[in-house]
């Protein structure tokens, strides 16, 4: 169902007030049908990028274009392709892309680092934690990573996904707040507007329905291989995820700069709203949809500081009971045995018998390796004692 939401923001307003942007660019943004960058669109991007972040805004950008830059090089543009020489030509790709970007990027001083994800990557817990580290760090430095789906071993989804399913779930793992689907289409049409004249525009989508499931149509031809059903399914996962998505064209015209500044000018697009906000929606995941692997025990004076907000440190640790890996989730019990909460772990329960009731300092130490300074962090943990 779409509903026109007293008080919604607009797609320009809710672009400008995103903390955390992902934004995805769809292959046929980004190259040529002969395998070809399209730098004047790159650089238009990278001025989208320098402007926002000058708001304070944290960018992720989601590429696609390896295969179609990479079968260029190895001059297999214009034929069908058997699924190795797709992995052949990624492998070939990903270089020329990630220096493109680089080039864009560095004439705004912004630093680029590369990130090779599969889907697997943001399911898998443990792979889950890993990248979700690894993002935060980069993002606290000031970089801006690109992520491209590592086509050379994600044979399934060569043949059968699109990185708009891949965006949404880095955007999950990252809690942002704003997903951004560059695409040949501005939005979410009735039907579509390829074939009906008389489709109509949806503005804003608040619910993913039977209704709003039927106006999804067929991929077109070309080096994209994703479509409305796979825009769909990303907006589901993100609205789930509490985290806003925008589907906007991603050409612009000679009056704007970049994608970003067309929809800030009040270029159309379709907005999907959720019901919450990032990091609730996380905490109400770990609270309630994950299954524990185990427990750790904590002191009195933990359990106060973490109804205050604080992470969980090794200091505050008396005991463990179970069997779990970095990553797994966990129940955090007082000695009397009440549950003070549940998050996901840092540490292995081998490694957090070893640094119980020792200061962060120590951890290095003792491990004989530097891991976090916390045993579960804040944003990974939730408080459920009442």
């Amino acid at each position: 169902m779409t509903k026109a939401l007293s008080g919604s923001p607009s797609a320009a307003e809710a672009l400008v007030m995103a903390r955390r942007l992902v934004v995805k660019i769809g292959s046929a943004l980004l190259a040529t049908e002969n395998g070809e960058v399209r730098r004047t669109w790159l650089d238009g991007l990278a001025e989208d990028v320098a402007r926002c972040r000058t708001r304070d805004q944290e960018l992720i950008l989601v590429s696609s274009g390896a295969i179609a830059v990479g079968c260029r090089q190895l001059g297999l543009a214009g034929r069908r392709l058997r699924l190795e020489e797709k992995q052949a030509a990624a492998a070939t790709g990903q270089i020329r892309l990630a220096h493109a970007y680089q080039e864009a990027l560095a004439r705004h001083r912004i630093t680029v680092a590369q990130i090779l994800l599969t889907l697997d990557d943001t399911e898998e817990r443990r792979r889950h934690l890993n990248a979700r580290a690894t993002f935060a760090q980069l993002l606290t430095l000031g970089a801006v990573p690109v992520v491209n789906e590592n086509d050379t071993i994600a044979t399934a989804e060569i043949q059968f996904g699109d990185n708009d399913r891949l965006a949404a779930r880095v955007a999950q793992m990252t809690s942002a707040d704003m997903l951004v689907l560059l695409s040949d289409i501005d939005g979410l049409y009735t039907s579509d507007p390829r074939k009906d004249p008389a489709a109509r525009h949806i503005p804003l989508v608040s619910e993913i329905g039977p209704e709003i499931e039927a106006m999804a149509g067929e991929a077109a031809a070309g080096y994209s291989s994703g479509g409305m059903v796979t825009k769909l399914a990303a907006a589901r996962i993100s609205m789930n995820a509490g985290c806003r998505m925008l589907i906007a064209r991603g050409k612009v015209g000679d009056s704007v700069a970049g994608p970003l500044a067309a929809i800030e000018a009040g270029g159309s697009a379709t907005l999907f709203l959720p019901r919450g906000e990032p990091r609730s929606a996380r905490k109400a995941w770990i609270a309630g949809a994950v299954n524990p692997s185990g427990a750790v025990i904590v002191d009195d004076g933990a359990a106060r500081a973490l109804r205050r907000g604080t992470s969980l440190l090794p200091a505050g640790l008396v005991a463990v009971e179970g069997i779990f890996e970095r990553g797994d989730a966990v129940i955090i019990r007082k000695r009397s045995g009440a549950e003070v909460g549940r998050g996901l772990s840092a540490y292995s329960s081998a490694d957090i018998c070893r640094i119980a009731g020792h200061k962060s300092g120590e951890i290095a130490e003792i491990l004989g390796y530097r891991g976090r300074d916390e045993i579960i962090h804040r944003d990974d943990l939730v408080v459920t004692e009442t």
